[in-house]
């Protein structure tokens, strides 16, 4: 699907060069490779985390992508990123809202994975879920497409290459649709 694409006039090759940079995120991270995902980003980069802690600049965000995403390359879910809309500020300012979905490995909608693997609230669990995380965990077990991660990023052009100046990394409950299931 091709991103929606508004602002002041962007080639289509910006367009694709941006396009570009959001699939290196997604195999940095899906690949667990810091050093990857890590120059994709400004030297000066802002990065809000899914839960509001802050990285600021490369050295906090580049020590998080060394902890964090060796070990994402291990575990049996991933995400896809897809770019939705790109809007232009300036020819070397841009925009871009990602929609991030958790599959499988094996490219399975996790949706497919948790209906088959039945309701995850009827199960014992060392934590014994309160009654309001049983009726969120069977709501997203029934519509996982409902709770989908949202990224926001502000990308500058710098010597002839887009980087992610600010990321906001936020999880995205879609309430009616949860309420409905």
């Amino acid at each position: 699907m091709e991103p929606i694409v508004t602002g002041v006039t962007g080639s289509q090759e910006e367009v694709r060069a941006i396009v570009t940079l959001v699939a290196q995120v997604e195999h940095a991270q899906r690949n667990g490779l810091p050093d990857a995902f890590t120059k994709l980003f400004r030297q000066d980069a802002f990065w809000t985390m899914p839960y509001g802690d802050p990285l600021t600049g490369l050295e906090e965000i580049s020590a998080f992508a060394h902890r964090a995403l060796p070990g994402t390359a291990r575990q049996p879910l991933t995400v896809t990123y897809e770019a939705e809309s790109i809007v232009f500020i300036r020819p070397d300012l841009a925009v871009i809202k990602i929609r991030q979905r958790p599959i499988t490995r094996d490219g399975r909608r996790l949706h497919e994975v948790l209906r088959a693997h039945g309701d995850p609230a009827r199960r014992r669990s060392c934590g014994r879920p309160g009654a309001a995380e049983r009726r969120w965990a069977s709501a997203v077990a029934a519509n996982p497409e409902a709770a989908p991660g949202t990224l926001l990023y502000v990308l500058a052009k710098d010597d002839g290459r887009w980087r992610i100046a600010v990321a906001q990394n936020t999880t995205v409950i879609d309430h009616g649709a949860l309420a409905a299931s």
